[in-house]
């Protein structure tokens, strides 16, 4: 039995802990929200999981040193902008135990990856990345998902998926960092293009050339940017990209589809309720893609239908009528 504090109380936090929990682990999970403190303590429900009960070994408080001190390992959950300032709440409290990042994103004003934050805030810590294609929704509820554990730490990787492994949770190890983050925080980019297609009423064809054609963009940047070429390929890159563009349980298609309709960003982040990864990061992907010189045609694309008025309609159409192509 291991002793985890997950920070981070949205649906894949609590997805995490519910998993956890059914193995026995005791669980410690924090939220910055009583309300939902209340909810999981005493009706042992989420609010983002309608279908799934929270375990009686869950423990939910909105005191970070409560949830963190004496653990054995540090999942953190909460959405990418909200990183650094969380770690700074509890970084105290750390001993030698490992981070785990579970979140997918960048830190806009830096455009750091996680693993840079929180190398920057605690440069000693273990750090791992958890990641790969995992609805929440489904994880809560037992359904089989294969996901990646990576970290320079061949301890971290041991630790995480003797921790975590069985008959529901296949987990595969991997010392490729970089590439396992970019894959999980650039794929949330093209999902989100996913769901403007699907509101367009495009067919198979177009998703078919978006996840192909978004996979070599996010393998693209990268690769410059650090990661493994292969990585891009397995669970962390092709696998959550497919996942992620063709579910409706994807928050970043649901986004996009609510773009694709003609919402303002603001109206699209009320209807969705729950953190957009994709419209965070896009602007981030965009500042790369220009400091690294990659080429990065659906990324540019997207970022002026958010930023720049570009109806999506047309847009569709300048990316079909580029200047010709090899493969």
């Amino acid at each position: 039995m291991k002793k985890i504090a997950i920070i981070g109380s949205g649906s894949w936090g609590c997805a995490l802990a519910i998993h956890a929990a059914n193995l026995s682990h005791q669980v410690k999970l924090w939220s910055f929200s009583e309300e939902e403190r209340d909810l999981i303590n005493n009706e042992h429900k989420c609010k983002f999981l309608p279908k799934a009960t929270m375990p009686q070994n869950i423990l939910c408080t909105t005191d970070i040193k409560e949830a963190v001190e004496g653990s054995d390992m540090i999942l953190h959950v909460t959405p990418s902008k909200f990183t650094r300032d969380t770690l700074k709440k509890y970084k105290m409290y750390v001993k030698d135990q490992p981070i785990i990042l579970c979140s997918k994103g960048f830190e806009a004003s830096t455009l750091y990856t996680l693993n840079e934050v929180v190398n920057e805030e605690l440069p000693n810590a273990k750090i791992g990345v958890f990641t790969g294609p995992s609805h929440a929704e489904e994880v809560s509820l037992g359904v089989p998902t294969a996901i990646v554990i990576a970290s320079q730490s061949i301890e971290v990787q041991y630790l995480v998926q003797d921790t975590f492994m069985n008959e529901n949770l296949r987990i595969y190890t991997s010392s490729d960092v970089k590439g396992a983050e970019l894959g999980g925080a650039l794929k949330n980019i093209i999902a989100f293009c996913a769901g403007i297609i699907a509101e367009l009423n495009m067919g198979d064809n177009t998703f078919a050339a978006l996840i192909t054609r978004g996979l070599t963009e996010i393998s693209r940047l990268g690769v410059a940017l650090g990661g493994n070429h292969n990585t891009f390929y397995g669970l962390s890159g092709l696998g959550d990209l497919i996942v992620t563009c063709l579910s409706e349980h994807s928050r970043n298609r649901k986004a996009g589809r609510c773009i694709g309709r003609g919402l303002s960003i603001e109206e699209t982040r009320k209807e969705v309720g729950m953190t957009i990864e994709s419209i965070d990061n896009i602007e981030v992907a965009y500042k790369l893609a220009q400091k690294y010189n990659i080429e990065m045609p659906i990324v540019n694309t997207v970022y002026n239908v958010l930023y720049n008025g570009l109806k999506p309609k047309e847009a569709v159409t300048m990316l079909m009528t580029r200047e010709k192509k090899c493969e």
